[in-house]
């Protein structure tokens, strides 16, 4: 078996780069999906619900089938599974509002979510305190109030992750704030608002990976079509963002391709999208990984 739930994270721990597949919506949410993906060539799966469907009932059935079609070939119970939360980051008040989001999402199993429109230091630490239980104290008062994640879904969770309930309390807690953690949070910087707050973002307590979104940041600066080539503007919030991840031990995360992922991992780049299998053959003997797919 894996060292940990999460298989991203111990990748990550490692100083390995992890590669997702899975897109913003269209994911087939039921049990013998989830039986296929099992074995699926990629380290996380995203699951996209700010545009696909919020669909809890086809989550849980997911998450119980890639239990029955396990373990992955890594030894893991699971693929690592993160959900885009249809939830914007914009103000910690929306943030609370929509808490119920990540609660739902939790109960199910997933290993992560996936915070987008990310705007404001506040609303970030809304969202990571959103997903945590009020026992787990590791970054309150230095940045973050206490966990606001109720009681109740412990029964699911820990059954999709193996571990009983009491584990699942101690362990469902973001990493690396908790080097013992096995949720992975992540953050989209991707809209004009974000700009000049790119580094107090980044410095919240909890945050695992981010990025900066192209399409979403490309048409709120103005442009009706996503540029080919990063103009200016937008090359500077990736090169900010990426600096700030740098800077507060956080994964940066880009899109690569055959061609280009041996370049990325060398710059830095420690999640890479791009959704082709190839990419990731060619990354992982780059950086000479040991663990099976």
């Amino acid at each position: 078996m894996g060292n940990r739930v999460n298989r991203a994270i111990e990748l990550l721990d490692q100083g390995q780069p992890i590669y997702y597949s899975g897109g913003h919506t269209g994911h087939v949410l039921t049990r013998e999906q989830g039986r296929k993906d099992a074995s699926i060539w990629s380290d996380y799966i995203n699951v996209g619900m700010e545009h696909g469907s919020f669909d809890m009932g086809g989550l849980e059935r997911y998450m119980q089938g890639l239990v029955e079609g396990g373990p992955a070939p890594s030894g893991h119970r699971t693929p690592t599974v993160i959900v885009e939360a249809p939830v914007e980051g914009t103000t910690p008040e929306i943030v609370r509002a929509n808490g119920w989001q990540f609660r739902q999402i939790l109960a199910r199993g997933v290993h992560g979510i996936l915070l987008c429109q990310a705007e404001t230091p506040e609303a970030v630490a809304a969202f990571v305190e959103g997903c945590r239980y009020p026992i787990n104290r590791l970054g309150v008062g230095d940045g973050l109030q206490q966990g606001r994640r109720g009681v109740g879904s412990e029964p699911t969770a820990a059954e999709i992750w193996g571990i009983d309930n009491a584990a699942y309390i101690d362990r469902a807690d973001p990493w690396p704030l908790n080097p013992d953690g096995e949720l992975l949070l992540g953050l989209k910087v991707e809209s004009a608002a974000a700009l000049p707050r790119i580094e107090e973002i980044l410095a919240v307590p909890g945050i695992g990976f981010a990025e900066m979104g192209p399409g979403d940041l490309s048409i709120s600066l103005g442009y009706r079509r996503r540029p080919p080539t990063f103009p200016p503007e937008m090359q500077e919030a990736s090169d900010r963002v990426k600096a700030a991840c740098e800077a507060n031990g956080v994964a940066f995360l880009q899109p690569a391709n055959p061609d280009n992922v041996v370049e990325r991992i060398d710059a830095g780049v420690r999640v890479i999208g791009g959704h082709n299998p190839e990419t990731a053959r060619i990354g992982r003997a780059h950086t000479n990984r040991r663990m099976p797919v």
